[in-house]
């Protein structure tokens, strides 16, 4: 009834001890009027009994084994949901106080780790839910994964008949904990040996054949590994340089057919005309400040999902490149976006994830640290449901998510919701004491690109 943490979720749980690399998402879900309740609470029952995590806590392990999530004994859906009565004035700015709360707060690791409240009683008669979770339990394709739970196409709730039973587990022992954490270890390097022997034959056979692109392809690999393990000493900003645990969220839209109209015209994807705008922004914020930038660099997920993954859950790998912040040009910036995505996108190093993972979580967190701190910016793109839906009747109007800063400066993280791209900023206010400022030069930036559009009419 227990069960390892993927490395990757270990990694993401662990660096938690620096607060600044804490891996919290909030999600924002603004509501036209308020949901019903006892439908609201059927149906997060229902979630945290059909997906463990939603139901476990984590708990230490024998290093070098990661921790195991482990069914909570006093599991107490009341405790996970919450309600509150918005307080004056009871408008998006009110419920983005209570979402940069939840945010910063840290979650009690003797409990599940999630949290939902409803904010009841906005001026404009709507409500809204803030959805709390740790990154290890969802990235943004598991978190919607999870919300399809949560969501229906009609007004009316469904009748999902009785809720599924109740999943036990018994409370492990310590010796229980030294017992599993050693056969961890045991599985693993047995696992390691069973693939060697596996693979040397065939590496040796195309050593022989190909001795040259052999080794070609090995010392790629390696250097794609490096890459993505790097310390980075300093931040390419000159600007965005402290980092603290203080943090603002600000949010923002545009429309989706008109972003990817300005993409197609330049050469690129949504994505690339996203990080165009993104880069765009933080330009004109430099300038601001007096400062002329070169490149940027981006931490951005990439979803490593294969089919037969089990729903939620963290399947992404984190890979950090450099963005042409300086040039000034839209569209030749999105086409340069569009080169640098894709060969970060194709990095070798991407199908060990899980093994690389496992050799950050044996060294020592100030390295990891080193890793991540010094990054700029985060940004991330997600597609959300393409047609309104509904939670316990009410309709969701709009939903932003709001992305860990993990030790970058700002997390931008883009979330679609049926033809509105909306823009969610977690901003550290230790990089970025003027957030008023840079929320104005990227919503410049998103001008700027969404410009191109017109050159698809013309």
């Amino acid at each position: 009834m227990s069960e390892f943490m993927r490395n990757s979720d270990a990694l993401a749980f662990g660096m938690e001890e620096d607060a600044r690399l804490r891996s919290t998402v909030v999600t924002l879900l603004l509501l036209d009027r308020s949901p019903d309740w006892s439908v609201l609470e059927d149906r997060l029952e229902r979630i945290a009994r059909q997906l463990p995590m939603f139901r476990q806590r984590v708990v230490p392990s024998l290093p070098p084994a990661p921790p195991r999530w482990v069914y909570d004994p006093d599991f107490d859906l009341r405790y996970h949901l919450r309600r509150m009565t918005a307080p004056a004035p009871g408008d998006l700015g009110t419920v983005l106080e209570v979402a940069r709360r939840a945010d910063m707060a840290e979650f009690d690791h003797a409990r599940p780790l999630w949290e939902v409240t409803l904010v009841d009683g906005l001026t404009d008669g709507g409500a809204a839910l803030v959805c709390k979770l740790h990154h290890s339990l969802a990235d943004g394709i598991g978190g919607l994964q999870v919300a399809e739970l949560l969501f229906e196409l009609d007004e009316h709730p469904a009748d999902l008949g009785p809720l599924p039973p109740e999943p036990l587990g018994a409370t492990p022992g310590a010796v229980d904990q030294v017992y599993r954490s050693l056969r961890y270890d045991v599985a693993t390097v047995r696992d390691v040996v069973r693939g060697a022997v596996l693979a040397v034959p065939t590496t040796l056979l195309h050593g022989v054949r190909r001795p040259l692109g052999s080794a070609r392809a090995a010392g790629e690999t390696v250097a794609s590994v490096y890459r993505t393990v790097r310390p980075i000493n300093h931040t390419a900003s000159p600007v965005m340089r402290d980092r603290r645990t203080l943090r603002e969220l600000r949010v923002h839209e545009v429309p989706m057919s008109t972003l990817r109209d300005a993409a197609h015209a330049a050469g690129g994807t949504l994505n690339d005309a996203f990080l165009a705008a993104v880069t765009g922004g933080l330009r004109r914020y430099h300038a601001e400040h007096g400062v002329e930038v070169g490149d940027l660099t981006v931490t951005m997920p990439v979803n490593v999902r294969s089919e037969g993954d089990p729903v939620a859950g963290n399947r992404i790998s984190l890979i950090r490149f450099a963005l042409p912040v300086g040039t000034r040009d839209p569209a030749e910036r999105v086409a340069q976006v569009h080169v640098r995505a894709a060969a970060a996108r194709s990095e070798r190093s991407l199908p060990y994830t899980q093994a690389i993972a496992g050799g950050l979580n044996l060294l020592p967190r100030w390295y990891l640290g080193a890793v991540l701190r010094h990054v700029d910016f985060l940004a991330s793109n997600v597609q959300g449901p393409p047609l309104p839906v509904f939670v316990g009747g009410a309709r969701v109007r709009m939903q932003w998510a709001f992305g860990p800063t993990i030790g970058t400066a700002v997390n931008v993280t883009l979330l679609t919701y049926v033809d509105t791209c909306a823009i969610g900023l977690n901003v550290d206010t230790g990089a970025v004491p003027d957030v008023d400022r840079l929320e104005a030069c990227l919503v410049e930036g998103f001008e700027e690109v969404l410009a191109l559009a017109s050159l698809t009419l013309s």
